[in-house]
């Protein structure tokens, strides 16, 4: 049962990150509600998912949206993908487009600025991140050219590795919620059931190190587990590829790279759930599964 403070001025309500790949969105979402909620990679379009954080505090609720970014979509995963963030950006209070503080801005973070257009019913606040990577004069440069682009109901420079201004920004983005009680339980922090996000932490730590052309074709599944009597939890999951070649890729030569993912895998299992576990992986050909509407929906999209 949901428990709201007695507070008056509780606020409570959701806000999505946008900005093109590697903008910082699921770090900062991580670095809010304070546990590994989404997973992170360099690899553009590693969030698949609306994946929601909660950030609880004794004045309000904030539910953090994690969602894919906008691209343009070369296949049915895509077209979908650009459908949920439609979705999701069409119902949240507050939009944060991040912006790196040590980059440029390009051609995609203004596309992606005239595209706030067409969400009015959100406020819109601009977060420049990664200022631990920029100077002050490149965090100054680039707080102008973003003030800029458009009116921001807020424009808040942030680290979310070094976790400077991120009450500022909590703050701020509370502040933008409207008055309401909690809308999830209190000590909770997120809505994703524990088999989802362990088979997120299997496709991280298939993702690294992986060529540019693989990682749109990894998903992975959790497809059984069994407690045993000492405490040890056994975990069998898949990882889905699209061809044979890319399953080749996957398991390494003699098997070194996927005992080398499920180790890590295992690691940050473990660590989620405060236990010792035994994960097995098995390396699955599902053909152009990003395609096949059966199959994503086998899948989960």
């Amino acid at each position: 049962m949901t428990e709201t403070p007695e507070n008056a001025e509780f606020r409570a309500g959701f806000v999505s990150f946008v900005g093109r790949p590697n903008a910082g969105k699921s770090t900062l979402t991580n670095a809010l509600v304070g546990e590994k909620i989404a997973i992170t990679s360099p690899k553009p379009q590693t969030t698949r998912r609306a994946i929601r954080g909660i950030v609880n505090r004794p004045d309000g609720q904030l539910i953090v949206v994690d969602t894919p970014g906008i691209h343009r979509p070369r296949t049915l995963l895509g077209e979908r993908l650009n459908a949920l963030v439609e979705a999701t950006l069409g119902d949240v209070d507050v939009i944060g487009f991040c912006i790196p503080a040590n980059e440029k801005l390009g051609p995609g973070d203004r596309f992606i600025s005239e595209r706030l257009e067409d969400f009015p019913r959100a406020k819109k606040v601009a977060i420049v991140t990664k200022t631990d990577r920029a100077s002050k004069a490149e965090i100054f440069e680039q707080l102008t050219r973003i003030s800029a682009l458009r009116e921001w109901d807020a424009v808040i420079p942030i680290s979310a590795v070094t976790r400077d201004q991120l009450d500022v920004l909590s703050d701020e983005l509370l502040a933008l919620m409207p008055l309401s009680p909690a809308l999830y339980d209190t000590d909770q922090t997120t809505d994703e059931s524990p088999d989802d996000r362990i088979a997120e932490l299997i496709r991280q730590a298939a993702l690294e190190g992986v060529r540019d052309e693989l990682p749109h074709s990894i998903a992975a599944t959790v497809d059984d587990r069994e407690e045993r009597e000492d405490g040890l939890l056994e975990l069998y999951a898949s990882i889905y590829v699209e061809r044979d070649s890319q399953k080749g890729i996957i398991i390494g030569k003699g098997g070194s790279r996927l005992r080398d993912v499920g180790e890590r895998a295992r690691r940050e299992i473990e660590a989620l759930l405060d236990r010792r576990v035994y994960l097995s992986l098995r390396v699955k050909v599902m053909k152009e599964w990003q395609r096949d509407p059966k199959a994503l929906g086998r899948l989960g999209f």
